[in-house]
């Protein structure tokens, strides 16, 4: 897709409370095909930063749930870092054993309402976790269509708008 398909596509999102989000996912796709990795992350933290969307714990809860062991391992190491030393250590006592970071073998003890918790943790903590998800996540774009499709046009909205 050429750059000027890109925007004409994303112009459609320019506005989501009226954007037709029936093609949302079909959309999504096309546009992660073409728009970097850097843009893409840029939408979805305005989207987990947006009034508009779920609360950034329930979406990144969201995406845990629909992720493989690594993804899963990646983002909590992600999240335990910016909670800080022992923070977490309530919620994940026994998963860790100990160790300071999580394998996608223990991961897999974890439920997503204590990711919520955590995520929740990490934003009070550090809103820079917000930027250090949406760099993981743009990533994995085929996970980010499991937000649904007014949190893609709200994604996309954002995209538009960098362009």
């Amino acid at each position: 897709m050429s750059l000027s398909n890109l925007m004409g596509l994303l112009e459609q999102y320019t506005n989501p409370g009226t954007a037709n989000t029936g093609n949302a996912e079909q959309d999504f796709e096309q546009v992660t095909q073409t728009a970097s990795q850097s843009h893409l992350a840029s939408g979805l933290a305005e989207a987990f930063r947006s009034n508009e969307t779920p609360p950034f714990g329930q979406m990144l809860s969201t995406l845990f749930s629909n992720s493989d062991g690594q993804q899963r391992a990646g983002i909590l190491n992600h999240l335990l870092g910016s909670i800080g030393p022992g923070a977490g250590s309530g919620l994940l006592a026994n998963l860790l054993g100990g160790g300071s970071q999580v394998t996608a073998q223990q991961v897999q003890q974890v439920p997503p309402e204590t990711v919520r918790q955590l995520a929740e943790q990490a934003e009070k903590n550090d809103p820079s976790i917000i930027d250090r998800a949406s760099s993981f996540y743009a990533q994995h774009p085929t996970l980010v269509k499991t937000l649904g499709a007014s949190s893609l046009a709200l994604i996309m909205s954002r995209m538009s708008r960098a362009l």
